[in-house]
């Protein structure tokens, strides 16, 4: 189905990222997954080109791009380019919205230039080891002491965490009650200067090898109190607010993912030869494939829907957990038959159809679960609590 969502400017965007990709991340992708992250001085040549902090107004240096499909474009370059750069979308698409809606002035103009230069790379740690999706349950506090807060927990699998300048840190900064669980909880943008602050094990994935998720640990860390986010007390609101964005970020990148695969399943499939025939004359082989197409076309088409409805406003938390339940499980089940169309091959990690398969496993997990996705519609049917 022929898609709507972009205009000329959007595909002139999509040529320069192209072509960034191609000089500044392909040739050095294998070392960065080697490494178990993205080297910094990426960061700094895609703030050059306007790709970082798109949304960061004008006055601050930044790109004053009001429109997100602008950052749907540059995700879906990534995937079809057979890298990803998951660090710089938590960086852009989930912290930075952050600073962008909450930062009072004086944050604004101390922070946002930076960001625009590439010159600070931001990530946000919520998870700790005992609380998974449950958030109310953080433990991580911070006790004011005059002109400061004094930190002290450990969060876990935190993206982008090795190269952040600055970690926005989900803290208690009061007890919640037995009524109000998720009352009490603060952000604090943390410096990870810091004399406490510490980056702990790098975690080993199944996939995403060249984004770097951390331990961090927070040993009596003095935040300054104009570090404070926001208002005093209301974490939980603020991060319910940015949810749908960044559910849309993983819905846009699941669904070009699955059709990625299909195209890489169908090049193979006309090429291989079987039995003296290309694998592709074979009917279970056409018949797999048009399911898989047909699927994806479904998925692109709810994700245009949201991303139109994102660019005015009207996105809302249960449709952003519609799109993000449907598209990461259309992506699962399609990589899974595109992986199989390859055979023996797409178990070998030089195919990039094999890392199409690792990758895909954690986008029904991260973003909130797909039982936690099903919960928030099923509430939003009129099902019982």
């Amino acid at each position: 189905m022929r898609r709507t969502v972009y205009n000329d400017d959007h595909e002139a965007f999509r040529g320069a990222v192209r072509a960034f990709i191609e000089k500044e991340v392909k040739p050095y992708y294998a070392d960065w997954e080697k490494a178990g992250a993205p080297d910094k001085a990426m960061y700094k040549k895609a703030a050059e080109l306007g790709f970082i902090g798109l949304q960061i107004p004008q006055e601050y240096g930044g790109p004053g791009e009001d429109s997100y499909k602008f950052n749907a474009v540059f995700i879906e370059e990534t995937v079809k380019a057979d890298v990803n750069l998951g660090s710089m979308r938590v960086h852009s698409e989930v912290c930075l919205p952050y600073l962008l809606h909450l930062a009072n002035e004086e944050q604004k103009r101390r922070l946002l230039p930076q960001i625009a230069a590439g010159d600070l790379i931001l990530a946000i740690a919520m998870t700790e080891p005992g609380t998974g999706s449950d958030l109310a349950g953080i433990s991580t506090s911070a006790v004011r002491d005059g002109d400061h807060y004094v930190l002290n927990g450990g969060k876990t699998f935190i993206t982008g965490g090795r190269n952040a300048d600055r970690v926005l840190v989900v803290c208690r900064t009061a007890k919640g009650s037995e009524d109000d669980r998720r009352g009490g909880m603060s952000i604090l943008v943390v410096d990870t200067s810091t004399e406490g602050f510490a980056v702990g094990r790098q975690l080993e994935k199944i996939g995403l090898h060249a984004q770097d998720t951390v331990e961090l640990s927070f040993t009596n860390v003095r935040v300054p109190v104009e570090d404070l986010l926001g208002e005093e007390g209301k974490a939980f609101e603020y991060l319910s607010h940015n949810l749908p964005q960044e559910r849309l970020t993983i819905g846009v990148s699941s669904v070009a993912a699955a059709g990625h695969a299909v195209d890489l399943a169908v090049e193979y499939a006309n090429e291989r030869m079987i039995f003296g025939k290309p694998l592709a004359s074979f009917q279970n082989t056409k018949f797999v494939l048009a399911e898989c197409a047909t699927e994806v076309s479904a998925a692109q088409a709810m994700l245009d829907q949201a991303l139109e409805a994102h660019d005015v406003g009207d996105l809302s938390a249960v449709d952003a957990a519609r799109l993000k339940l449907y598209a990461t499980e259309v992506q699962g089940r399609v990589v899974d038959r595109c992986l199989q169309i390859h055979g023996g091959y797409g178990y070998i990690t030089e195919y990039p159809i094999a890392r199409l398969y690792a990758d895909a496993r954690i986008t029904r997990i991260y973003g909130g679960t797909s039982e936690v996705m099903k919960t928030i519609i099923a509430k939003s049917i009129g099902l019982a609590r």
